[in-house]
């Protein structure tokens, strides 16, 4: 088995999963620790990473689970200050929280935009502002943000804070890409489309289906060319390849990992 981060210590965010099955966040630690990465995992619901860490301890890796908001930037402090005691450095960073709110701006409450803004975009700030200095002190690193086709395309649903926070981290992404690329770090994003992960069950068929989880699958395979719908594993490659020495040469990019959606839809 390639061992292509033996030894690297890794930060990613959102590491649970609301159910069972591969999640993004749950399917890149696993993939991490499976290559030989000390994975510290993250999530606001701590409870959500214990399958990701049985994962991870059935298959001999290294997972550190913690409790985090990731829109608080004091306790984000708080946990690369930790990260680099404990392990002296933090090689990859993976941001992978997000989730989205039905609406347009005259539906959506504005305390909804807020929230969806703070969660999905500044969330990414808050992590870079602390893990970059980091990086840089130790000559380099690896940064993957998740966006999300809706991002770049009108993928189905009015969801308006969601597009725009996810849009946002792509150009982020690619600004900050630009101004650490001589600095040894690199920062890509991976943009998935409607990948059939436990969220779909749990929580966006009741939001678009009226529970329906059978009709909405059917609708978002509808869009995909390709004729399956991906999950947290296939996302979770692109990120590898991404933050791995393969990719020493991409920086401020998107890899889009979406069976073909957002070509259609373009």
């Amino acid at each position: 088995m390639s061992q292509r981060f033996q030894e690297k210590v890794a930060l990613v965010t959102g590491a649970g999963c609301v159910g069972p099955g591969w999640g993004n966040g749950r399917a890149i630690a696993v993939g991490l620790a499976r290559e030989g990465a000390v994975v510290v995992g993250v999530d606001r619901a701590p409870e959500s990473m214990a399958e990701t860490a049985e994962r991870i301890a059935a298959e001999g890796g290294r997972f550190e689970p913690l409790p985090l908001d990731v829109t608080d930037g004091a306790a984000i402090a708080r946990l690369v200050a930790d990260i680099t005691a404990r392990h002296g450095r933090i090689d990859v960073l993976v941001n992978n929280v997000g989730g989205s709110a039905a609406g347009g701006p005259v539906e959506m409450a504005e305390e909804v935009w807020d929230l969806q803004i703070d969660t999905n975009l500044k969330s990414v700030f808050l992590t870079l502002k602390h893990v970059l200095p980091v990086m840089e002190r130790q000559g380099g690193g690896a940064v993957v943000n998740l966006a999300s086709t809706s991002g770049i395309r009108w993928t189905g649903a009015a969801q308006v804070a969601y597009a725009a926070s996810k849009a946002g981290v792509i150009q982020l992404s690619r600004v900050v890409a630009v101004q650490y690329a001589a600095k040894g770090i690199r920062v890509n994003t991976v943009v998935p489309g409607q990948m059939h992960t436990p969220m779909v069950e749990v929580r966006l068929a009741g939001q678009r289906a009226g529970g329906d989880v059978e009709a909405l699958v059917k609708q978002r395979l509808s869009r995909i060319p390709m004729g399956f719908a991906g999950d947290g594993r296939d996302t979770a490659n692109a990120v590898l390849f991404l933050v791995s020495d393969e990719a020493r040469f991409v920086t401020g990019t998107e890899l889009v990992v979406d069976g073909g959606m957002s070509v259609r839809c373009g």
